[in-house]
């Protein structure tokens, strides 16, 4: 049997320009109570690349304090789910988070986007026509998706920026 994977609260200022939306946390991060703990993971390397911030290196409090000063949120498409592992293909009976909820108590939103084609498929369902933000799709964080970290980062970068 699966167990019932329950993810975090929202990390956001009413300032955030962009949101950054995940599936659910993994195994790892659900442990640690922390967005991206995997140390394979490359959320918090591409992340630094794109703030100018070590993010890697700080605490994780500093690291949120860090991203949100640089305009950026973050959450997950699904607020719960029962999964074996940490891989997104094992999700079954999901449940939404309140993205529409969230999109509309940020006032500074232009982008909103989604790390990985889980998150994309689901949070682009919930969010057509709820929102004047731009849905970008970025190429996942997750060290499943075996990329060299300077293409993510330039995924996540030339994605960002608009420039596909």
């Amino acid at each position: 049997m699966n167990e019932r994977a329950i993810g975090f609260a929202p990390e956001y200022t009413p300032d955030t320009r962009v949101l950054i939306l995940g599936s659910l946390p993994g195994v790892a991060s659900l442990r640690a109570g922390q967005y991206y703990a995997h140390p394979r993971n490359a959320f918090w390397p591409v992340m630094s690349a794109l703030t100018g911030h070590d993010l890697v290196g700080k605490p994780y409090a500093e690291r949120l304090a860090l991203l949100k000063a640089s305009g950026f949120g973050l959450w997950d498409v699904l607020a719960s789910a029962e999964r074996s592992g940490s891989l997104d293909a094992a999700i079954r009976s999901p449940e939404a988070a309140d993205l529409v909820g969230l999109v509309n108590r940020l006032p500074c939103l232009e982008t909103i986007a989604f790390n990985g084609a889980k998150s994309a498929r689901i949070g682009r369902r919930f969010l057509a026509g709820h929102t004047r933000a731009r849905l970008v799709d970025l190429p996942s964080s997750s060290p499943a998706h075996a990329r060299p970290l300077a293409e993510k980062i330039e995924g996540w970068r030339s994605r960002l920026q608009g420039s596909d």
